[in-house]
């Protein structure tokens, strides 16, 4: 009898997501005809200069006429987005189905992530012999709730209708991560590599991806040894706090061995991936200068960053195939900051008013902001590496160059695979309104200053620092419910 119950909890609880998953691409096709009434294609928030589709519409419409679609100053992203997404942008409905279809991928993976980390919570709370919290029934898990919380999410259905190339982005990093839960070494390899050709920023995810590879998907949290002290302490009053943690220094935990197999297997993959992508890349622009072009002005910009011209290259994406100017296409163009156009970042605003003497010392500090927190988060996080991704985003969506609403829509839907530990956050009701108040606000402080001229630059730029502050205390308040 039990097992009946559990297997109809369990199909109920199938039928459940499904069914709201459904609803949730009903629910876009209905959008797709108010799409163009909406406008959302020419917000700041929503269509930055990487992520644009009709920034890649008119790189696709100068490769069509035989010019280099890096001759003028409106695409800056991959070649390859040309070849894949550029003959769908003909027609502007198979632009937005393509965008529904990598939203519901992405949301099957995390859900699929999610059931993986679910079953090593359970055998890791087993091990614990804290077997009280297995027996809390919920009535959906994990994996489900941050499949639904990315379909539903407001973030992610303006990201499909408003025309951007965020959505195969989080598609692919969300793959490597799924790939790296399931050990799957060649998967986890080629998602890495295509999400970092795309926009740089996930090359930071090498290391929760190697955690992965060589320990496993996450362990439970620290604060569940001190939970299973505490089950013995309500037993015998006598046991002080002192004692528990002299129990739980002295208890003996299960060996853990690094994989490094499956760690070389990852570098040869990557490599292997990378240089099949760059094979690509030259073969796109073969006509407008080739990898000749690429490797030349590859050097100009690594005697920028201070980095030898000798040095290989994972990817080597940075320059103009033909045209432009020095260190403005591509990776170029996401370091060196040239537009300096609105969005929900605080980049454009600093530098738009700092000196040009000062422009690359402060370049230099706020990309090496990033690296800063890389090795610190390893060491405090290194038993949870999908979580350790999960901050990685997180910090990379908010100090990126050129960031959107879709980076957000990734680490907000990912927050769903910690929803038991989201109990002990401390103000999150008051991080839920500030999101909320935020992104209404936006769009009127940016149509008083752009349109209306009632306004002025301050009054966007106020709603990108509230943003920042909110990811920030956001992100902060996670660690240490995850710790």
């Amino acid at each position: 009898m039990e097992e009946r119950k559990e297997t109809t909890a369990t199909t109920k609880k199938k039928q459940c997501f499904w069914t709201w998953a459904l609803a949730s691409v009903i629910f876009r096709l209905v959008l797709i005809h108010f799409s163009r009434n909406l406008n959302l294609a020419s917000r700041p928030e929503i269509a930055t200069p990487l992520t644009s589709l009709r920034r890649l519409a008119e790189g696709y419409w100068l490769k069509q006429s035989s010019v280099s679609p890096y001759a003028g100053s409106m695409y800056h992203g991959s070649p390859l987005l040309l070849s894949i997404l550029g003959p769908l942008t003909v027609r502007r409905g198979r632009t937005a189905q393509s965008s529904y279809m990598q939203n519901f991928m992405t949301a099957i993976l995390i859900r699929a992530t999610g059931q993986i980390l679910q079953m090593t919570y359970n055998q890791s709370l087993k091990s614990l012999g804290i077997v009280r919290l297995l027996e809390r029934s919920e009535m959906l898990s994990s994996g489900d709730i941050a499949g639904l919380v990315y379909l539903w999410n407001p973030l992610t259905i303006v990201t499909c209708v408003g025309s951007s190339t965020s959505p195969i982005e989080n598609l692919v990093i969300v793959l490597s991560l799924y790939g790296a839960c399931r050990r799957l070494v060649p998967l986890a390899a080629f998602g890495w590599v295509i999400a970092t050709h795309l926009s740089l920023y996930p090359a930071v995810l090498i290391v929760p991806l190697i955690l992965m590879l060589g320990y496993g998907p996450d362990s439970p949290p620290r604060k569940l040894f001190l939970q299973k002290t505490s089950i013995k302490v309500g037993e015998d009053p006598s046991i002080g706090i002192h004692d528990q943690l002299k129990e739980m220094a002295s208890q003996p935990m299960l060996p853990i061995i690094f994989s490094w197999r499956l760690v070389i297997h990852f570098i040869l993959w990557a490599s292997l991936w990378s240089f099949y992508v760059l094979l690509l890349c030259g073969i796109s622009v073969k006509q407008y200068g080739g990898l000749g072009e690429m490797f030349k002005r590859l050097k100009s910009f690594r005697c920028f960053v201070g980095v030898p011209a000798q040095v290989p290259s994972v990817d080597l994406n940075f320059r103009s195939y033909s045209g432009g100017g020095e260190g403005e296409i591509t990776y170029g163009f996401i370091l060196t900051v040239p537009d300096l156009s609105p969005n929900i970042g605080v980049l454009w605003y600093f530098f738009a008013e700092v000196f040009d003497f000062f422009r690359n010392f402060f370049l230099m500090v706020f990309h090496v902001n990033i690296l800063f927190m890389i090795l610190p988060l390893a060491i405090f996080l290194n038993h949870r590496p999908c979580f350790l991704a999960f901050v990685y985003i997180a910090i990379s969506s908010m100090l990126k160059s050129y960031p959107s609403v879709g980076d957000s829509a990734l680490y907000l839907g990912l927050l769903g695979l910690f929803v038991k530990e989201l109990a002990d956050m401390q103000f999150s009701f008051f991080l839920f309104c500030g999101y909320v108040g935020t992104s209404l606000l936006s769009p009127v402080m940016h149509n008083l200053w752009i349109w209306r001229g009632t306004g002025n630059a301050n009054f966007y730029f106020a709603t990108a620092m509230t943003y920042a502050c909110l990811q920030d205390n956001f992100g902060g308040g996670e660690c240490e419910c995850n710790a």
